[in-house]
């Protein structure tokens, strides 16, 4: 595995009463891209402003290539670009002006300014559109604009918090494109996302932060099988909901999910059960059973899992 670029050891950060992170870990390969997800007022968005010199940690310590953000905060910042989930752009000015703006806000010289967003904008399709002012663009358009203009200093990691909220699919899956084309080119992604399908396509990696820490940590096909197979039963009677509850409560150890006026859905404990052995217990409780299958589960319902979350997918 590469060296980690991005690593954060005992991160804490309090507001008041509120403990926004309780000794948060986190390494991040070069060249990845790390999905960071969690329930609202997990600690996302504090930890992605740490790491990126916008605010500093009441304790431990992150490093970004090597410098650590509070001590060589500028060196951090030459090497940095950040997105929120709110576009940055400038309304009354043209795509171009604000990516030539943002040039000179970054002490680029005027020609290497001009010559920079005129390059970005070709490459991620937006040259059509780059002399109309931001106000008439898409919020897709907008949002692409705003992850370009992350990009003029060549940052070797780029933090994306929530970056496709709100967006359409169309929308979202262009954010997609070009994260895959500026990983492919060598640049280590860390992406705060509410879109478990986002993370489970472009993520190398998996954090899950719930309470202020990370509670798990993976690929995401290492997280589906760690938290076990999933069982879907469809039920050729629906009044037998409850004697097949009962069953599928005593093989799994853990209530069932109703998802369905004739269906119940239930995680299997690692290593998991037979089929053959699942219907003939059911068969034993008088419960008849249309369909008996077997899955891998989803990224929801690990998410859901992981962070004690209602067993009711999203």
């Amino acid at each position: 595995m590469a060296d980690p670029i991005v690593v954060a050891e005992g991160l804490h950060k309090s507001f008041g009463d509120t403990h926004a992170l309780r000794g948060l870990d986190l390494s991040v390969p070069r060249g990845t891209v790390c999905g960071v997800l969690g329930p609202n007022g997990a600690g996302k968005t504090t930890a992605v402003r740490i790491l990126a010199t916008l605010s500093d940690p009441d304790a431990g310590h992150a490093r970004i290539a090597g410098h650590d953000v509070v001590r060589e905060a500028d060196e951090v910042r030459r090497r940095i670009g950040l997105a929120g989930q709110y576009a940055a752009v400038d309304e009354k000015l043209t795509g171009r002006g604000n990516l030539r703006m943002f040039g000179r806000l970054y002490h680029l010289p005027r020609r290497e300014a001009r010559r920079r967003a005129d390059e970005l904008l070709e490459r991620f399709g937006l040259l059509d559109a780059a002399d109309r002012r931001v106000v008439g663009y898409s919020g897709g358009m907008r949002r692409r604009l705003d992850l370009v203009a992350s990009l003029i200093l060549r940052p070797e990691v780029l933090f994306l918090d929530e970056p496709t909220t709100g967006l359409d699919p169309r929308g979202r899956g262009e954010i997609w494109d070009m994260v895959r084309e500026l990983v492919a080119d060598g640049t280590t992604v860390l992406l705060t996302t509410q879109y478990l399908e986002e993370a489970d396509r472009l993520a190398d990696d998996i954090a899950v932060i719930d309470g202020g820490k990370v509670v798990a940590t993976g690929t995401p096909d290492e997280l589906k099988a760690a938290i076990g197979d999933r069982l879907d039963v469809v039920l050729a009677d629906p009044g037998a909901l409850r004697p097949a509850a009962v069953v599928l409560n005593a093989l799994a150890g853990t209530d069932p999910a109703m998802t369905g006026a004739d269906r119940l859905s239930v995680a299997l404990p690692a290593g998991g059960l037979r089929l053959a052995d699942i219907v003939r217990e059911l068969d034993r409780a008088g419960v008849a059973a249309a369909d008996v299958s077997l899955r891998r589960p989803t990224l929801d319902e690990v998410f859901l899992r992981l962070t004690d979350r209602e067993e009711t997918a999203r």
